[in-house]
């Protein structure tokens, strides 16, 4: 598995990181939500939860603050030292293990069927076969656990690029099979929300939700977020309304798709 993603842009919403919390606010509350679900679901008040790619703990960590217990497998040795040290300053030391692993290998060093919910965030671009990649994850899933499946959206690195001058690198983007803008692109694949829902179907989950992430967050210019009263907040609600419309999918830096079991309950 190829990887080298920004820790960044998983973070975890943090009221004292408001450029952090602006690129993933939309994530984390989907995310709090399947897992309240499936709380309610299991009967069980904690969960086993699985983060692939998980690097420093970004999402582990306040996963396991709700309870849960995760699994972070990741192929850096010093992304899983910090997630050993921030786990600790936390104080759910106990309940956060991190292994060196991959996608690829996944089950070299997880069980296979052994978690409720599985986090691929930021994985799947730079997995050889996406298609492989999803199937592999998803089958570290429980029969009726649920998949968190974030990726990055072509249609918010053609904006950007043709929004900064660079059209004939955006019209690239546009025309090449993985998204590419050209050699010194470092990200391997971008995905349309349709692309994405139909590798999440193709393993038999269904589609409970898709959801824009980053729409506008980086177009904004960080200069007036950060100086306009009241900017943070209000650009906040602004993605979570965008969010969800099919319209805004397709601008989006990053797509979230929710994988449920067939059948689930879609409230």
């Amino acid at each position: 598995m190829r990887r080298c993603r920004s820790e960044e842009s998983t973070a975890v919403p943090d009221p004292t990181r408001p450029r952090a919390s602006l690129r993933t606010a939309v994530v984390w509350e989907v995310l709090k939500d399947a897992l309240d679900r499936r709380v309610k679901a299991t009967g069980r008040e904690s969960l086993d939860v699985l983060d692939t790619g998980g690097g420093s703990g970004n999402f582990a960590v306040p996963v396991a603050r709700l309870g849960h217990r995760v699994t972070v497998v990741d192929p850096s040795p010093n992304a899983l030292f910090a997630l050993e040290r921030r786990a600790a300053e936390a104080g759910v030391a106990d309940r956060v293990k991190g292994v060196q692993g991959d996608a690829h290998g996944l089950f070299d060093v997880v069980e296979r069927g052994g978690y409720d919910v599985v986090l691929c965030h930021g994985v799947l671009e730079y997995v050889d076969d996406p298609a492989d990649g999803v199937r592999n994850v998803v089958d570290a899933l429980r029969p009726e656990g649920v998949l968190s499946l974030l990726a990055a959206g072509l249609g918010g690195a053609v904006l950007a690029r043709a929004l900064a001058g660079h059209f004939k690198e955006a019209k690239q983007a546009l025309d090449d099979p993985d998204g590419r803008w050209g050699e010194g692109d470092p990200v391997p694949h971008r995905f349309t929300a349709d692309q994405l829902t139909a590798l999440v179907e193709g393993t038999g989950l269904r589609v409970g939700a898709v959801h824009g992430v980053r729409v506008f967050a980086d177009l904004v210019p960080g200069v007036l977020v950060d100086t306009e009263p009241g900017a943070v907040e209000a650009l906040l609600k602004l993605e979570a309304a965008a969010a969800e419309l099919p319209a805004f999918h397709s601008v989006a830096t990053q797509l979230h798709v929710l994988g449920e079991p067939q059948g689930a309950d879609e409230g």
